[in-house]
């Protein structure tokens, strides 16, 4: 029997799609926060099972979670109401604040941890082949397959420059003043790799006839399976029921 954490994985790039789709539209249909707020913790469960929780967490935590807090405070204190809970000179929280902020933060942080779970779970070369087999242009889908892995690749070349200084004996660890002094001089050489690395990749393109007007075959294979159908249908369902619901019942 397949793994659960396999099962996810092997999952056409699509049908992640259409999963995390859902997962960002059921909070906009349901009324309240409490279900917005238990999709992260949804898709903790689902990273945890496919072995994805250190980045997942490190992602959510890092950049959504500052995002919500400082929309929330910010609403808590600015958005108009009547019933004040708390105030401080010409600074007051009030119940009206706190009810929108919540409504608010539990919508993004449904919406961006859906986001980075699809991302976690699903290869960019999955998603380019997927996209290329509905008919998208190899050029478009190389354009996000690029866009999307510029910044994990920089940030490898830059872990790999700090380890070059490090081994020459510049100091790169210690307070921000000296992170910081040893950070500013490998922008240079990471700037410049960075163009040295496109010029190959054109290069490579050009090589394998990216651009000749050709029908093209490809090494990298997708295919749909049996579990791909029925958690689509289990999807459809879900969603149909939850619009039933709402606007009928």
């Amino acid at each position: 029997m397949e793994r659960p954490g396999k099962f996810i994985l092997n999952l056409y790039p699509t049908t992640k799609f259409l999963f995390a789709f859902c997962l960002m539209m059921t909070p906009l249909l349901l009324p309240g926060y409490l279900y917005s707020y238990m999709v992260p913790v949804l898709c903790l469960v689902i990273a945890l099972i496919a072995g994805k929780t250190k980045l997942y967490v490190n992602f959510v935590l890092k950049g959504l979670v500052p995002i919500v807090v400082m929309i929330f405070l910010l609403q808590s204190f600015f958005y108009p109401g009547d019933t004040v809970l708390w105030s401080w000179s010409i600074f007051s929280i009030k119940q009206e604040g706190i009810h929108f902020s919540l409504q608010l933060t539990s919508k993004i942080l449904a919406i961006g941890s859906s986001i980075v779970l699809f991302f976690q779970i699903t290869k960019i070369n999955d998603l380019s082949r997927a996209l290329e087999l509905m008919g998208i242009s190899p050029k478009a889908t190389y354009v996000l397959s690029a866009a999307l892995n510029i910044i994990p690749e920089m940030r490898l070349q830059l872990l790999r420059i700090m380890d070059a200084q490090k081994t020459r004996g510049v100091e790169t660890e210690g307070s921000l003043t000296i992170r910081m002094k040893a950070f500013v001089p490998a922008l240079t050489p990471l700037i410049l790799s960075s163009f040295s690395s496109t010029d190959e990749k054109a290069i490579t393109l050009e090589s394998r006839a990216f651009t000749a007007r050709t029908k093209k075959t490809s090494l990298h294979h997708l295919e749909k399976t049996k579990s791909d159908h029925v958690v689509r249908a289990l999807l459809v369902i879900a969603v149909v029921s939850i619009l039933i619901g709402r606007f009928f019942l």
